[in-house]
């Protein structure tokens, strides 16, 4: 029996650490960058020298700056572009594959600033046919699942099987998968706790203590879940590994991009060089203007985002945002 064929789209530091669990159980595994110096780097040293440093990946992982290579006959593929970009890659990526169309699963955190739309929501637009589509998202910090760290995850779809299938591809013994059918919820979750990384990370860098970190993380569940269930997504999800798991762990570890982002805004440091010359995202800064949005056209009241907005784009001071918070008329919780 063949090994599996998987396409791993970008080769940031979620995606080749994907590729290379996947990789290293032995299937056929492609992963496309768009950047030769990563393909290169992974050919030449097998590693990921600019976003997974430190981490030797497996001989049979085939990096390729070549998306029609990359997709050509692959039984599933995996996206794991950023939010921002992820629009335009998918259209790029539609005009390589061909019939039959592999399903997708979407490994991005993020909503899209424009209009809002989950990441399977805006794949399924730009890939004409796609027969099926699963969501994987939880507490996954890269770094630790890359050095084989226990960590475990939810894919979520509304295809059974599909889901089924993608967490016996990447089961091992160090990371667990679970399935689910409410891909709204996860996909919800997992976008929206890189907001409130960024709020704990600031009251971090203000000072705060951990009496502020536990009432911060309680309110944003409520948040999330106020705009989980407005968007159609169920409240064991949010309880969950990709609810409470997910934000516990973006927003109290120091692994966190968006967390280190929130701790040099609340230190008065410019966060848009808070992660070097890494070419790293902080899927939270985008996902902020989203959420916000989205949460305003829907008349959804999340002010913890309100005030983490106010603070990335219209040069609140943080201290400011906290003093509005806590003044906030009070009620029954």
């Amino acid at each position: 029996m063949n090994e599996p064929q998987i396409a791993v789209i970008s080769a940031g530091a979620w995606g080749t650490t994907l590729a290379a669990l996947l990789a290293g159980k032995g299937y056929d595994v492609r992963l496309w960058a768009r950047e030769p110096e990563i393909v290169e780097s992974i050919r030449s040293r097998r590693e990921n020298t600019r976003f997974l440093p430190g981490i030797t990946l497996p001989d049979n992982l085939l990096a390729t700056p070549d998306m029609r290579e990359a997709a050509a006959g692959v039984e599933l593929l995996v996206i794991a572009h950023p939010s921002t970009w992820l629009r335009a890659t998918c259209r790029e990526l539609a005009t390589c594959l061909s019939s039959p169309i592999p399903p997708v699963l979407t490994v991005v955190k993020g909503l899209e600033i424009a209009t809002g739309k989950r990441m399977s929501e805006v794949i399924r637009e730009e890939i004409p046919g796609l027969p099926a589509i699963a969501a994987l998202s939880g507490p996954n910090l890269s770094s630790e699942i890359a050095r084989g760290l226990p960590a475990a995850t939810v894919i979520a779809s509304e295809d059974a099987a599909l889901a089924t299938r993608a967490r016996e591809l990447f089961q091992t013994p160090y990371f667990r998968p679970y399935t689910g059918s409410d891909i709204v919820g996860v996909e919800v979750c997992g976008a929206v706790k890189n907001v409130f990384a960024i709020a704990i990370g600031i009251c971090e860098g203000l000072g705060f203590g951990d009496n502020a970190n536990g009432a911060l993380l309680t309110r944003a569940a409520v948040e999330v879940s106020r705009l989980a269930a407005r968007l159609g997504g169920r409240a064991e999800t949010v309880a969950g590994l990709s609810g409470m798991g997910d934000l516990v762990t973006t927003c109290l570890s120091p692994l966190s991009r968006n967390h280190r982002v929130g701790l040099a805004v609340g230190r008065g440091e410019d966060y848009r060089t808070t992660l070097g010359d890494s070419g790293q995202v902080a899927e939270g800064v985008p996902t902020t203007e989203a959420v916000t949005r989205l949460a305003r056209r829907l008349d959804v009241e999340m002010p913890i985002c309100e005030q983490v907005h106010a603070i990335l784009f219209a040069g609140r001071a943080p201290i400011d945002a906290v003093r509005a918070l806590m003044s906030r008329e009070p009620k029954s919780e």
